[in-house]
């Protein structure tokens, strides 16, 4: 593996204009640029639009709107990039979850490329003695990785819903990671993370610890061998990662972890086969749909808990005028409404395929209004124990009810892409923890996931580990329509604070009216049926928050739930879109006519 790091006095943002030449942009003016080419947290206009956490992805994905591609083929450059820019947080070596709005059709799909268990797994994979092996041991490990399925998923969505070809699509990564990109202080700052684990494996330090030393701000970082990888799939399609030298690169990575000569770290190995490679499969599913004062809200369904366990939020919340309630009681309502809602999603939530996962049961306004019923003018004290949503379903079969689920990685990213002829995709992808599980596939330039360990390690629970299992998932990619037109795409990274992320935006702009940057800036309340709520950006120290903590609440704090990528669409034409302009170093929002 190659590097090289070129030292520069300037932040990315100043090399913006020759990232933009490179791609082959015929004007910035879509762009809404700044002064020195800075990027912006939220545009509006006419058009295609890009809403993501990275100006470079952006960028490449208004380069494919612009040279007459959809937005299923703007998301996937733009995922691309993303997985050379944000590598601690997505790439092919991880999975996702795509939906999308085809205009044409009036209709919503889904693509489930979550990653899924090898053949070898069982159970008790993760116990020793029997005991759960320590989480942190769990995560840097080959038992951590699911097979990925980011690049078929990339496939499928191309080849049935897009219009160019992969080698179109990953051209703007190919070149970024052959010239190089600037590392900014949320880079380094990841890096610096996982500065002991990537000390571990030979391939990960020589990539992202030059030297031995942390990338220096403003150097420009570039990744031959993930440009190779990309080529490879540029000709070859998913064939090329999923047979062949690719493959079996990832299958000694898991196997033999690249562990550096001489460390004393405890790196357990996992036990891959080419074929478990080989026969990976993205499933297209329907989406989870749910009515709300008019609106219909589409998710994904398992082995994704978002689109069920917002659902049912909604429908508690939707029993309350929550338009003409005081912010502290709409609040109130909506924290206890996801306590509720996250109790039944630890206790049926699970990958449908293995799993009687009670679907209809849980978006059923009868099972709704059962458990508003529990809502009160005081918070609960704590956890809330599950509801009975098999007593709703038309085939009622035996209900699991196992303990709460366990540790969840916070590392993910969300992009929202739309074009102009109105198709919409709304796209949450990862590799889990930050870092993943600390192992860059010599010779390929991209890091594995530990995904995996977002299965309960112990029995019995609908999410154990099994073989050619996929773990349950926060990811909440959603799109909102008003009369079959969209209204609202979105979704955030943030682990399983990414459904409450998604909830709370939702009704502070569907609800309460909110603007949508206003709507994203705002304190994030994240309840998640614990003793307490999760608060970042300083919220606990507002009032609305301390009118909350007058009925019964308390606060644990944070620097950031989720990261929101959203576009509003107006009846007008008018299209917004909007990203974090305080979080994680902001977003880049872009659209095509401003």
């Amino acid at each position: 593996m190659t590097h090289s790091l070129k030292k520069g006095s300037f932040k990315r943002g100043v090399l913006l204009l020759g990232t933009a030449l490179l791609l082959g942009q015929g004007s910035l003016s879509w762009a809404q640029m700044g002064s020195g080419g800075a990027k912006v947290s939220n545009a509006s206009g006419t058009g295609g639009a890009v809403a993501t956490v990275d100006h470079d992805a952006s960028l490449a994905a208004m380069k494919i709107l612009e040279s007459g591609g959809n937005a299923v083929d703007a998301a996937v450059a733009a995922a691309a990039t993303l997985g050379l820019t944000e590598p601690f947080s997505c790439g092919v070596g991880g999975g996702g979850f795509m939906v999308v709005y085809l205009a044409r059709e009036k209709r919503v799909i889904t693509i489930d490329h979550r990653e899924m268990a090898p053949a070898s797994f069982t159970p008790s994979v993760f116990l020793e003695g029997g005991k759960p092996i320590a989480f942190g041991e769990r995560v840097t490990s080959g038992l951590s990785a699911g097979v990925p399925g980011t690049v078929m998923g990339w496939q499928e969505a191309l080849r049935r819903y897009g219009t160019k070809t992969f080698a179109e699509v990953l051209a703007p990564a190919i070149a970024l990671a052959k010239s190089g990109y600037v590392v900014d202080d949320y880079f380094q700052s990841q890096v610096k993370d996982n500065q002991d684990r990537f000390k571990t494996f030979s391939s990960s330090a020589a990539l992202y610890l030059p030297g031995g030393n942390l990338p220096a701000v403003g150097s420009t970082l570039n990744n031959p061998d993930m440009a190779r990888t990309y080529e490879a799939i540029a000709a070859g399609g998913a064939q090329a990662f999923y047979t062949g030298a690719i493959a079996q690169a990832m299958v000694s990575t898991v196997n033999t972890p690249p562990v550096v000569p001489g460390s004393t770290a405890n790196v357990r190995k996992g036990n891959w086969t080419l074929a478990d490679v080989a026969n990976y499969e993205a499933r297209i599913r329907q989406p989870t749909v749910n009515t709300y004062r008019g609106y219909a809200i589409y998710g994904m369904q398992p082995p994704s808990s978002g689109g069920l366990t917002i659902g049912e939020t909604l429908n508690i919340l939707e029993g309350y005028d929550i338009a003409k309630l005081s912010e502290a009681d709409a609040y109130h309502r909506y924290i206890e409404a996801s306590r509720l809602a996250f109790a039944d999603r630890g206790a049926y939530m699970a990958d449908p395929e293995y799993t009687d996962v009670p679907q209809t049961g849980l978006l059923s306004k009868d099972f709704a209004a059962t458990r508003r019923a529990l809502i009160g003018e005081k918070a609960a004290a704590g956890s809330v124990p599950a509801g009975n949503p098999f007593k709703f379903q038309t085939d009622p079969s035996i209900p699991l009810l196992p303990a709460p689920a366990g540790l969840e990685g916070q590392s993910t990213t969300h992009l929202t892409v739309s074009d102009a002829e109105g198709n919409v995709v709304s796209y949450t992808f990862t590799i889990e923890t930050i870092g993943g599980n600390g192992m860059v596939v010599p010779g390929y330039g991209f890091l594995l996931n530990n995904e995996l360990t977002d299965f309960d390690a112990v029995a019995p629970h609908p999410n154990v580990p099994e073989a050619g299992k996929r773990p349950r998932s926060s990811m909440s990619p959603t799109i909102v329509l008003k009369d079959g037109k969209p209204v609202l795409a979105l979704g955030s990274p943030g682990g399983s604070t990414i459904i409450t992320t998604v909830g709370q935006a939702i009704m502070n702009i569907l609800d309460r009216g909110m603007p949508v940057q206003a709507a994203i800036d705002a304190p994030r309340f994240s309840q998640r049926n614990g003793e307490k709520t999760t608060v970042d950006q300083g919220g606990e120290n507002s009032e609305l928050a301390k009118a909350l903590a007058a009925m019964g609440h308390q606060w644990s704090t944070t620097d950031a739930n989720g990261k929101l990528a959203v576009i509003q669409f107006g009846a007008d034409g008018k299209v917004t879109a909007a990203t974090e302009s305080k979080r994680g170093g902001g977003g880049s929002a872009l659209v095509q006519k401003p």
